[in-house]
């Protein structure tokens, strides 16, 4: 199945191919929550992001990790990495077209994860990604 998604204003593109069911998460980290975010991933698929002039990478805490958002309307997409050469993302469900906004997202908490399993865990479950 492909998704796609943009931004409010429509600066900023995403398209997510997926063979699984989307099954949104919510870190509860202050910024996943500020923004209501609902990402999902799939470690079998395929994330393109299509990053206009507007964005804005956005990097906090442990710095691994680059959080795109729309400098114009300021929507959050999702969040890409680095990892061993290879990018990879997880996206924010709520800027998709069709946002599916009967999946509930289960709570997840990464509270007191190393940066090696926070590396680890991110080319297990993110999808592996293109920026263009």
């Amino acid at each position: 199945m492909v998704h796609s998604g943009r931004c409010h204003c429509g600066a900023i593109r995403l398209r997510f191919e997926t063979g699984k069911p989307l099954a949104p998460r919510a870190c509860q980290c202050g910024f996943c929550r500020k923004h209501d975010a609902r990402t999902v991933s799939d470690p079998e698929g395929v994330a393109v992001l299509i990053l206009g002039g507007e964005a804005i990478r956005y990097r906090f805490a442990s710095k691994a990790a680059d959080y795109i958002l729309c400098g114009k309307c300021g929507v959050y997409l999702g969040a890409v990495a680095e990892i061993g050469g290879r990018t990879y993302a997880t996206l924010n469900l709520n800027a998709f077209d069709d946002a599916c906004l009967d999946l509930v997202a289960t709570p997840v908490s990464y509270d007191g994860e190393s940066a090696a399993a926070k590396g680890d865990r991110r080319r297990a479950r993110w999808t592996p990604a293109r920026l263009a």
